[in-house]
């Protein structure tokens, strides 16, 4: 499967505590945000994923989960290129006061991030090594800091390759965002993890079809 994931976090308070609480999962707040953020779809269920293994979910599907503090929403449309344009209607601070974008897909090496504080964007950036870097907003944040100095090299000393464009490969940094906000790594629970993300629960929906539809012989 790789490296995915493209997902929006809404948090009131610190979200990588929160998760290592082990919140409980509300399934109807859940079920009633969906439709907030999605308002023109219908939605029927699907299984139940969870974190680590539904981050990423393709076409029609969406996973979600809220909890006390907290509420994690995985789509297709977080996956953007430039996440300073996430549609407003995403960003309503009675959501969350703080919003996490974070969206990477290891077949391009792309990684993508962004926070929101209150409705303002505080931080976005978003590269691949085909693009250079697309979007550049705001401070670095400290746990990028490392890469941009060059203390986590693509390459061993004298394979460097000149073409590279960058000091360090992006679904690194990608999985340095994950552990800096949520408290988890993309490859799943490690001595460096404070959670393990399969343990937490996200419920799955399916977009059902808009509109009437005929069949005519």
């Amino acid at each position: 499967m790789g490296a995915k994931c493209w997902m929006l976090v809404y948090s009131n308070g610190n979200a990588a505590e929160i998760l290592q609480s082990r919140p409980k999962l509300d399934r109807q707040k859940s079920a009633e945000f969906v439709q907030q953020l999605f308002p023109a779809a219908r939605f029927e269920t699907i299984d139940d994923g969870n974190l680590a293994y539904n981050c990423c979910p393709r076409g029609k599907d969406i996973y979600i989960g809220c909890f006390p503090k907290l509420s994690i929403v995985a789509a297709k449309e977080f996956g953007i290129d430039y996440p300073s344009k996430l549609p407003a209607s995403f960003l309503n601070i009675n959501y969350g006061k703080t919003v996490y974008l974070h969206a990477m897909h290891s077949v391009v090496d792309w990684f993508a991030y962004a926070i929101w504080e209150n409705g303002k964007l505080i931080r976005s950036l978003s590269l691949a090594p085909d693009n250079g870097v697309i979007e550049d907003i705001g401070v670095r944040r400290e746990f990028e800091r490392p890469y941009w100095s060059g203390d986590h090299p693509v390459f061993e000393p004298g394979e460097e390759d000149q073409s590279y464009p960058f000091a360090f490969h992006p679904l690194d940094l990608g999985d340095a965002a994950l552990l800096d906000m949520f408290g988890y790594q993309i490859e799943g629970y490690d001595e460096s993890s404070y959670i393990d993300p399969e343990e937490i629960p996200l419920i799955g929906f399916k977009r059902k079809r808009s509109g009437q539809w005929y069949k005519f012989w």
